[in-house]
């Protein structure tokens, strides 16, 4: 093996937002397991070492009922509160701001949707919340749609990350829309990771071939038959997308290309 291949078994490759520094470009989610053991369990099993966290809809406070921090632990995950289920900008930003005072998280995920059906996300109420949160401190990673025009008007306004969707949240519908993703991705000179729709490994896989920098997800793994398996599925698929978008994809073409030299055949 030579001193090139060695290097890319041996060292482990990160990413970083923020300021902080991650390994593992898998990101799951704190929603729809039947009970916080079962989404321990899965989050160990992913290998992620962010977890995101909807502020209005897991208790992070009430010791009387189970809380999420005495199954996910605060010390072998970081915890990135979001605003699911918020629909205006004062919804957003004020869920964030109790996040801050509740567990003093600074990185935190914007998604601000548009209606209950679809849980698009209202593109003009996310940008006005970022802008607000960014001048009160926070680090903020945005849940977007797919639109590199908004994309580039959140980094410009001071996202830390972009994240848009590849399908509806819950969907499970897979990548959708690659070409304006890999523009997105092309453009961006903050982090990009795929938020929302991927439903199976495949799925995640081609989130990393196309160059994202980590994927998150929450129904493809609470909602499979097997959570805990498709946790591990979904690690391996990340790694695997990753390498394969640094080692290149062959070029497509148009007709056979054999393996072998057709010349010199006895």
């Amino acid at each position: 093996m030579d001193d090139q291949a060695l290097k890319t078994e041996t060292l482990p490759e990160t990413w970083s937002v923020a300021g902080r520094t991650f390994t593992s470009r898998l990101i799951v989610g704190t929603g729809k397991y039947k009970d916080y053991a079962q989404n321990a369990a899965a989050a160990k099993a992913s290998g992620a070492e962010i977890v995101t966290v909807a502020v209005r809809r897991v208790n992070l406070t009430d010791p009387n009922q189970p809380m999420l921090m005495d199954y996910v632990k605060q010390d072998e995950f970081t915890y990135l509160p979001n605003t699911a289920g918020c629909f205006t900008g004062e919804d957003a930003v004020r869920t964030l701001r109790l996040a801050r005072e509740a567990g003093g998280w600074n990185l935190v995920k914007l998604e601000v949707l548009s209606d209950p059906k679809t849980l698009y996300p209202d593109m003009e109420e996310t940008l006005r919340s970022l802008k607000l949160l960014v001048k009160d401190g926070f680090d903020v990673m945005v849940y977007c749609s797919d639109d590199p025009v908004y994309a580039r008007k959140l980094e410009e306004a001071g996202a830390v990350a972009i994240m848009p969707l590849a399908a509806p949240i819950g969907s499970g519908l897979g990548i959708q829309n690659p070409v304006t993703l890999r523009i997105i991705i092309e453009n961006a000179k903050v982090p990009v990771l795929v938020d929302a729709g991927v439903g199976t490994a495949s799925e995640a896989a081609e989130a990393m071939e196309l160059g994202c920098d980590a994927v998150l997800m929450n129904t493809a793994i609470a909602e499979a038959k097997d959570p805990i398996r498709m946790a591990r599925a979904m690690k391996y698929a990340v790694m695997a997308g990753r390498d394969a978008y640094l080692a290149g994809r062959m070029q497509r073409k148009l007709y056979a290309d054999p393996s072998s030299p057709l010349g010199g055949l006895i």
